[in-house]
């Protein structure tokens, strides 16, 4: 059912969140509008400060408003261990459990051509040097447990074979066909400190 072209904008607008359907979208909007106008003027504020000014981090293309983000301009971080995520929510998701406290590089996505997602689109040409240039003695993949994830780290293992840097995978207490940003924390920091190199 259409309302009116504003309200129908908006409720359309927030089903461009994951997991977000019509009847949420539409249950969302109407609070707002009837309950929550300052929370409404301040998300979108909000939203329209993050999409103008957050940009990719220059070394680990994570997301951030800087040059560099926090993680990389951290100079107490161990810039020899690099670990591999698909997104930068895997970011939070691992830092919220702890135990990490190396340098990340974000692939924004996972190898897939049947959706025309290929190694330059996840940044892989640019790894071998990233990897060369930040002096990462070892380079832990934490691709999700799935097929695609599973090949993405096949991908990057090989691509790093002459380097002479250590390739690791984190150990498989992640569920096969789980995501880790839905994954606790006691979990993602026990695959961690279980990661076994790749032969």
């Amino acid at each position: 059912m259409r309302i009116s072209p504003l309200i129908d904008r908006l409720i359309d607008s927030l089903q461009a969140q994951p997991g977000v359907g019509p009847k949420t979208a539409t249950r969302t909007a109407l609070h707002l509008l009837q309950y929550n106008r300052a929370g409404a003027l301040a998300l979108a504020t909000a939203l329209t400060d993050a999409a103008q000014q957050v940009q990719h981090c220059r070394l680990c293309r994570t997301l951030t408003e800087s040059e560099l983000c926090a993680i990389c301009a951290n100079p107490k971080r161990d810039a020899g261990a690099l670990c591999i995520v698909e997104s930068p929510s895997d970011i939070v998701a691992i830092e919220q459990a702890g135990g990490f406290g190396g340098r990340y590089y974000v692939l924004h996505g996972r190898l897939s051509p049947i959706d025309g997602v290929g190694p330059e689109e996840l940044g892989l040409n640019a790894l071998a040097e990233h990897v060369r240039a930040s002096g990462a003695k070892e380079v832990i993949l934490a691709t999700n447990p799935t097929v695609e994830g599973e090949a993405t780290a096949h991908y990057v293992k090989e691509s790093l074979h002459e380097s002479g840097t250590s390739v690791t995978r984190i150990a498989h207490g992640v569920p096969l066909g789980g995501e880790l940003e839905y994954i606790d924390g006691g979990t993602i920091a026990h695959a961690l400190q279980g990661r076994r190199r790749i032969d």
